[in-house]
């Protein structure tokens, strides 16, 4: 199988290592199999992918989008360091609220996929970093949500200690207890 996948914490959030195969000129791995995610639990087609830059200490996040255009992502590092999170905020979970979070890196090439009905967020622990991820529908801006990155309700902790850098639409986003039901899942 050219793919490990372990489930985390919260139901349907799964770390993915795909095999990597490295010799003398480099290395070679596959970074999606439909029939292997499928058979493993990752379930969605994906229709969009997305390629962002960040330098150190940049927070992208938390983001999501409302049905009826909500997005599963499969998110990974392909340069640099990341801390990538996802909050549940499906009203009916166990888990609602609470996050998970996996270093993702060039390095161990592992890949995270977010389940719609997940805010998803990145700190970028290296210099600089590049993301390449799939989304299970396209970007719809009337559909785009978010949650405050530092929700002390959330608490997530990011493993830094020093302010990040964060744009001013996600410092402006809401607390999860002032979001509005119907947008969320």
């Amino acid at each position: 199988m050219p793919f490990k996948f372990e489930k985390l914490e919260i139901e349907d959030v799964i770390l993915v290592t795909p095999k990597v195969f490295s010799d003398a000129r480099g290395f070679f791995a596959e970074t999606y199999k439909k029939s292997e995610f499928f058979a493993n639990g990752v379930n969605k087609e994906f229709v969009q992918d997305n390629h962002s830059k960040s330098t150190k200490g940049v927070l992208r996040g938390l983001h999501y989008q409302k049905k009826p255009k909500a997005q599963a992502k499969l998110v990974r590092c392909t340069s640099g360091e990341i801390f990538d999170v996802a909050v549940d905020l499906r009203k009916e979970s166990k888990t609602f609220g609470r996050w998970v979070g996996a270093i993702l890196s060039e390095q161990n090439k592992r890949m995270l996929y977010i389940p719609d009905g997940f805010a998803h967020g990145f700190i970028v622990l290296s210099d600089f970093a590049e993301l390449m991820y799939k989304a299970s529908d396209e970007y719809s801006p009337e559909n785009d949500r978010g949650i405050r990155y530092d929700d002390p309700d959330i608490n997530i902790d990011w493993g830094i200690d020093f302010q990040p850098l964060v744009s001013e639409k996600d410092r402006n986003q809401p607390y999860l207890k002032d979001v509005v039901l119907e947008d969320l899942f």
